[in-house]
């Protein structure tokens, strides 16, 4: 194993540079919980799996070189650790639509106040938002979602995408993130306008009645109906809401495997 990894030095550091940053921008992996000694170690191991699958023919030139440290070796050293960026930029994505649904009913359900650090997603998050996060974790470990990310996704990447073909067709991969980010607050928005609507009904309702009846005090008693409210929601559409993460996570990765080979083809050409 070490002499081939020796052997195609070059080579190893350009795949272990993608998985490197990849890894540490992947939600769950880019926890500061997990050693950073396991993550190296990780992104070594998936470099010397992947290596064979790895099409660097148009580094041709730079490798021939015979040096791993002139200048045009370390810029595309850049280049693949940007597109494991990318990679783990995007499904950080679709993590984010999740903890932002949360965030949007937060405050009228009355858990604006119980904000704390999210290990996940490393912000200061509600904790409806952290409660979407678990669960959208959860079903990404349980549907394999991660191996078919590594040995789908990254190795794919791999075979289809290069440092060169991501600067000739950067135009399109900018559109394709700016796209994600506008598709992350629809899709909040979609998840969230259940509990948005029916706690606004309430916070109406309440207005009315106590205008109508001010001896009532309803404005303390609103809260409880609302937290309890809230979570009958959450247990009804908890189904549905399985099944619309389980698409979100399928079309995001069949958009992304789009993309990617359509920017490698761009750069081929």
């Amino acid at each position: 194993m070490l002499d081939s990894v020796v052997g195609a030095a070059p080579v190893f550091l350009l795949v272990a540079a993608r998985c490197a940053a990849l890894v540490f921008t992947l939600p769950l992996f880019s926890m500061r919980t997990v050693p950073r000694a396991a993550k190296i170690a990780f992104c070594g191991y998936m470099a010397y799996i992947l290596m064979p699958s790895a099409d660097y023919s148009a580094y041709g030139d730079v490798l021939s070189m015979g040096g791993a440290f002139t200048l045009y070796y370390g810029m595309l050293v850049l280049g693949e650790g940007m597109i494991g960026v990318i990679l783990g930029f995007f499904v950080s994505m679709i993590f984010a639509a999740f903890s932002t649904a949360g965030q949007f009913f937060a405050f009228q359900m009355g858990f604006s106040a119980s904000e704390v650090y999210d290990s996940l997603s490393q912000v200061e998050n509600p904790l409806m938002g952290q409660f979407f996060n678990l669960v959208a974790m959860l079903i990404f470990m349980q549907a394999h979602w991660f191996q078919k990310l590594f040995l789908q996704g990254l190795a794919g990447s791999l075979s289809s995408l290069n440092a060169l073909a991501l600067a000739a067709g950067r135009e399109r991969i900018i559109r394709f993130l700016l796209t994600g980010l506008s598709n992350l607050f629809a899709d909040a928005l979609l998840i969230a306008l259940p509990l948005m609507g029916t706690l606004l009904l309430i916070s109406v309702c309440t207005g009315i009645l106590s205008k109508a009846a001010p001896q009532m005090n309803l404005l303390s008693e609103g809260f409880p109906i609302m937290i309890l409210t809230a979570f009958l929601i959450i247990f009804a559409i908890f189904p549905s809401l399985c099944d619309f993460f389980i698409r979100s996570f399928r079309t995001g990765f069949s958009d992304l495997q789009r993309i990617l080979s359509a920017a490698g083809a761009g750069g081929g050409a």
